[in-house]
Order: structure tokens, then sequence, then C-alpha cells
């Protein structure tokens, strides 16, 4: 799931080069391609993984992109053309896709076993690797003083907020919570509320929607997100809390992330099915969950590991910045990854047939 900077690839082929500055292809002893989100979560990645493997573990890594849809990986796995050993992807779509038999079974006895893992962190075909926050932020130029948005519900309130919002386009996870919560479901309730009412709860969550809809322009990339804001094209957006606090720290943005009702989930390693080179992406899903390498990504983004040994290793001053930080967990909603891996193929055309009308 998760930036600012924009993945560095090559001229032709779309796919970076990792890790050259340290070994050249002659003397790496095995290559592999990461497919990732871009931007600075991938910039983060190239630094914490990709970069050291090249050193620690004689590892070449390339760099691809995806959209984090399930017929991206459908595809290379009926056809055998495999474009990537390993993909980040999120926890819901991971658990639909090792439902529909497009991911590989990890193999636990090389990990050490599922138990390292934060609770939700380890699928039978998924090994998690960050935990990260859906917020939403504010441009702090455009809103300030006495009157600026501090819940859910005040991103949905144009009159009193007034301004385009930024919302994510390629899936109605996130977005239907937050319409939700924002038409008076407690945090708490919303999974709750949105199993026992399904019908009632989906179609009270797209008429909030529908409320915002007209003044709605959509991101598509975690780099959009942050950008659009930057370019006063919306008042405030949704987005990845790293993707906002990067450009806080890194470029001296004046955003505000709003910590009420945000969405937290993990992203994971997944593996494609028949994939012919399942050992390397093996090899280094086990040296990325290694506690002192996964600690790393921290440090260039602010998103949290998903092990007590790795967070153990992050600095404090790091730590506050964090999804997982107790001082903002108030109010927050950990992400349902088994009802949305039931739901988000169904709900997912739904939302783009709603979005087009």
């Amino acid at each position: 799931m998760k930036g600012l900077l924009s993945v560095s690839a090559a001229a032709l082929s779309g796919v970076a080069l990792i890790g050259l500055t340290a070994t050249s292809p002659a003397q790496a002893e095995d290559t592999i391609t990461s497919a990732s989100w871009g931007g600075a979560y991938s910039a983060s990645q190239r630094e914490a993984y990709y970069k050291p493997a090249a050193k620690e573990i004689d590892m070449t890594v390339l760099e691809d992109e995806w959209g984090g849809t399930l017929s991206e990986i459908r595809v290379q796995v009926e056809t055998g053309d495999y474009k990537w050993h390993v993909i980040d992807a999120e926890s819901g779509t991971s658990m639909a896709a090792c439902d529909e038999g497009l991911i590989a079974e990890i193999d636990w006895d090389l990990m050490g076993g599922m138990d390292r893992f934060l609770p939700g962190a380890a699928q039978d075909c998924a090994v998690g690797t960050i935990s990260w926050a859906t917020i939403y932020a504010y441009d702090g130029d455009r809103f300030s003083g006495g009157s600026v948005p501090t819940t859910i519900a005040d991103f949905f309130d144009l009159e009193a907020f007034p301004g385009k919002r930024g919302l994510y386009a390629n899936s109605p996870q996130a977005n239907l919570e937050f319409a939700l919560m924002a038409d008076g479901v407690a945090p708490a309730d919303v999974y709750a509320y949105m199993t026992d009412n399904e019908d009632e709860a989906i179609d009270r969550a797209f008429a909030k929607l529908d409320t915002i809809k007209s003044e709605v322009v959509w991101w598509d990339s975690g780099a959009m997100a942050p950008q659009l804001l930057a370019d006063g094209e919306v008042a405030m957006t949704t987005a990845w809390n790293g993707r906002i606090y990067n450009a806080i720290v890194k470029e001296g943005k004046n955003f505000v992330i709003v910590w009420d009702g945000q969405i937290i989930d993990y992203d994971v390693w997944m593996i494609p099915m028949g994939h012919p080179e399942y050992d390397l992406g093996m090899k280094f899903i086990e040296y990325a969950s290694r506690p002192e390498v996964m600690a790393r990504q921290s440090q260039y983004i602010s998103y949290g590991p998903t092990t007590t040994e790795a967070a153990e290793l992050i600095n404090p001053d790091i730590l506050k910045d964090l999804p997982t930080a107790p001082a903002n967990l108030t109010n927050a909603v950990w992400a349902d990854t088994v009802w949305w891996a039931d739901h988000t193929e169904e709900l997912g055309e739904r939302f783009q047939v709603w979005r087009s009308q």
C-alpha cells in the first residue's frame, strides 16, 4: 500500500536496476524483480532492502510498479509469463489472491514461524512488511487558527470547510469506512455494522460519498495525494500516512495529518503461484523480514514494522510518528482484511460504476 519521490526507472524498460553501486550483475548471484507502489514508499524499500541486498545476500533487485489489482497477477499465473518474483500488496488483496490460488504459500519454516509477527501480519500466503494507515490531511495554509478540521466528519463538511477533496480512485476500501464514520457510525462499530447489516451499510456509505462526489478529485497513486495538496487542487485529501509525513518532513509542506478514524492495515510480501524461481522470492522475503533489516525502513518513511523484534530497534523519535504510536491510536480502526477479502472484487466493481456515473 504508500511517496512524493518518483521511482528511478530504466529509461526504456520502466524497471530500475538497484544496487549497482555496490555490485554488478556479474557479481550478484541472484536477480529478482519486486513490484511495489512507487514514490517515497519504493524509495524507502530501495534504501532499506534493495541496495543492502546486493551486499548482504548477493541479490540484485529490479523495481517495477503495479496497480494493486488481482487481474495483474492473474494474467501472469495463467500465462506463465512472470514479470515479478515478489509483490508488495495490501493485506486484503493478498487474502483474496490466496483464496483464488494466485499466490503461493509461504515457507514458514524458513521464516522462523508465524508467531514472530504481529497478529494479522502472518498469512498462509503472505508475510507482513509494514503497518500503515489511510488518513486524511489538509493544507495548513488554507485552514488555520481555531477553525480547522479535527474529525473524519469534517472531511465531508463542505460548508464548514469548503474546497475540493481528494479520494483514492482504485478501491472502495477506506472510502466506505470513512463515509460511515462521518455519517455517525462509531469507529469501533464499523465492521460489525458492515457485517451484520451489509446491504444497509454499503448503501449508506455510498449515499454519504454522494454528498461530496461533485467536489472530489481522484488520485490513483500514492504520490498523487500529497501533490494534489501541494498544487492547491484540493483543500484536503485521504492519503497513506507515510506520503504526507514525507512531504512534511522532507519537502517542508505545511500539511496536517488528522488522526481520527484512520484505517490501519498491513502491507505484505507475496509470490505469484507457480513461479519457477519461488526460492529466490523466499530468499528475499526472509532477508527483508530479519529484525535489523525490517527496522531500517522506518528511517526513510513513517510506516511501522510487523514484528516486535524490529520495533525494538527503532529510534523512539521515529516511533512517535508511526501509525501505531499510542497518541495516534485514538479512534483508529484496524482494517478487517477477512471482510475485504470476501468483498474486494464485488465492491470494487460497484465502486467503479458509481465513480463513472
